[in-house]
């Protein structure tokens, strides 16, 4: 290295996400000096978050009481250990796990609408469970304005903060290395991006807030779950890009504990950004409830149908059963119209910018400008007028002939006959879209008993649908302070590493695995807010 900056603060915090930023300001309330080192370049900060839809997870709170649902901490931590399936020696996800519900309403849902940030007045129901086992009600809360309106509330927090002379950010930083080691940590160490030009930062107390592994897609190979075989030849991006891991090695290095890395949260169907901002760049799709899920032969695939907002886990596992680990969506343009989503505030607009009207429109007529550019756009989607043309397309998108018009065409025809019996429905996707649609939120975004194969409602589109790399559900171990714990001693006991902490991905979202296998959603934006705020008040000497 050329030459070799330094730095000093009372806390250094490594990341500028959402749990790094609430982090920050709390901090700063109390006095206390604070330099944020990130990887990224200025324009991006706030992460991920940014670029997320927003959903949060509450229990208890004026907005469920307004629809007229009934929840309480007890009911959400029956779903959410259900959900969960923690292994029998998990002890620290539990903790968390027990201490977000506890939390995340007063410290989190009122919190936030203190600070100016409103949700959506219809809850979404997703995580419902193939079997009763998920959400028992709705608690997804939609920050209004999406993740990008709950960066831009915090960013304007900390950048005009009454103590912003306390304040030092500096971007482009990548942080390599904790200085110390397992007794106690006194600061980083890293390099400037793309320079030849090291930094030195020391302080009392160091935050990590660098996101999961999700956005390295070696390391999410690396650290597959065991049960699901080989990983997918295709695994498509949809974390952060800097999420890459970095200061989970470097507290490795140091002795401490690093768990989970094999539960993560990627999602079934993702499918190539038009536009890619990084390697193998992915959109993650909120499925059709009522396309036809089929594996990469064309076959439909079962015995459970694969449908949405039940068990996204289950949809990833299933597709990872198959000799080739990608998948088809097989429905038509007038179903598109009416259920056809991507996740996030990018392809939200209307939501992103709160303008309800708009929002209102879409939901009742549809999202033809969006439909029309995935179209057009998109080379996983595809459309054609009849089920023959369909599949030949199919196939040479994919360079094989694996995909079979017989199994298509009778999957088709299968479902529709169906339909056609009337209720009750026989088959097990109609049952759900029923049951999906009792709830108004579903209702309005969800086609009632629609064919597949009626010609009013052509053309037939059909979507190849990737694994995408979301969120890391391991990561950091944490105590309920958010202090980063040794790896146990031969008697099983562990210290925490003086001086260090992490919050938000970085640390399974709190405990190195608050969620077990599986997420009830919203706990990651949750997540984020509430790690950040409790360790930041446990640093201040104080609980929230």
């Amino acid at each position: 290295m050329s030459s070799t900056l330094h730095y000093q603060s009372d806390v250094i915090i490594v990341g500028a996400g959402i749990a790094g930023i609430i982090a920050a300001i709390e901090l700063l309330d109390a006095g206390k000096r604070v330099l944020i080192l990130d990887r990224d370049v200025e324009q991006e900060l706030g992460g991920l978050a940014k670029w997320a839809f927003g959903g949060m997870f509450f229990v208890d709170t004026k907005h469920q009481r307004r629809n007229g649902i009934k929840d309480s901490i007890e009911l959400a931590r029956q779903d959410w250990y259900n959900f969960a399936d923690f292994a029998e020696d998990e002890y620290w996800g539990k903790q968390w796990a027990d201490q977000y519900l506890h939390l995340c309403t007063d410290h989190g849902y009122h919190w936030l609408r203190k600070n100016g940030i409103d949700f959506f007045r219809v809850l979404n129901w997703v995580e419902r469970g193939l079997n009763n086992d998920g959400n028992s009600v709705p608690r997804f809360h939609m920050v209004w304005g999406t993740g990008w309106e709950l960066v831009q509330v915090f960013k304007r927090k900390l950048l005009g903060h009454r103590n912003h002379h306390l304040l030092s950010i500096h971007y482009e930083h990548r942080v390599l290395e904790l200085l110390g080691n397992s007794a106690g940590v006194q600061g980083v160490h890293g390099q400037l991006e793309g320079k030849d030009t090291a930094f030195t930062a020391v302080a009392e107390t160091v935050i990590v807030a660098t996101g999961g592994i999700n956005g390295n897609i070696e390391k999410i190979r690396q650290n597959w779950y065991p049960a699901w075989g080989k990983p997918p030849e295709v695994i498509l991006n949809g974390a952060h890009k800097y999420a890459l891991g970095d200061l989970h090695d470097a507290t490795a290095a140091i002795d401490g504990n690093v768990v989970n890395l094999d539960k993560q949260w990627n999602y079934a169907a993702g499918i190539r950004h038009y536009a890619p901002r990084k390697k193998d760049h992915g959109l993650s799709l909120v499925p059709c409830k009522t396309a036809l899920w089929l594996n990469y032969r064309g076959e439909r695939m079962g015995p459970e149908p694969l449908i949405t907002a039940y068990d996204t886990r289950y949809l990833v596992e299933r597709i990872c059963e198959e000799e080739e680990k990608y998948s088809w969506q097989v429905l038509n343009y007038g179903i598109m119209l009416k259920e056809f989503a991507i996740s996030g505030s990018e392809h939200n607009p209307a939501f992103r910018d709160k303008k309800f009207l708009k929002v209102i429109k879409t939901v009742l007529l549809g999202n033809k400008e969006l439909v029309d550019k995935i179209i057009a756009d998109c080379e996983d989607v595809l459309v054609a007028d009849t089920l023959e043309e369909l599949v030949d397309k199919m196939n040479a998108l994919q360079g094989t002939d694996a995909v079979q018009l017989q199994d298509v065409k009778a999957a088709v025809a299968a479902y529709d006959e169906s339909i056609d019996q009337g209720p009750p429905y026989r088959d097990k996707q109609q049952q759900r879209i029923q049951h999906a649609r009792q709830w108004r939120g579903d209702k309005a975004r969800t086609s009632n008993m629609a064919k597949i194969g009626d010609p009013k409602k052509g053309p037939f589109v059909a979507i190849r649908e990737f694994i995408l790399s979301r969120k890391s559900l391991g990561g950091i171990q944490t105590d309920l302070s958010g202090r980063v714990l040794q790896k146990p001693d031969i008697a099983g006991q562990q210290a925490p590493i003086p001086g260090l902490y992490a919050i938000g991905e970085a640390a399974g979202f709190g405990g190195g695995g608050m969620h077990g296998h599986r997420s009830l959603e919203g706990t990651f934006l949750g997540g984020c807010v509430i790690t950040a705020r409790v360790t930041a008040q446990a640093i201040l000497g104080k609980t929230l």
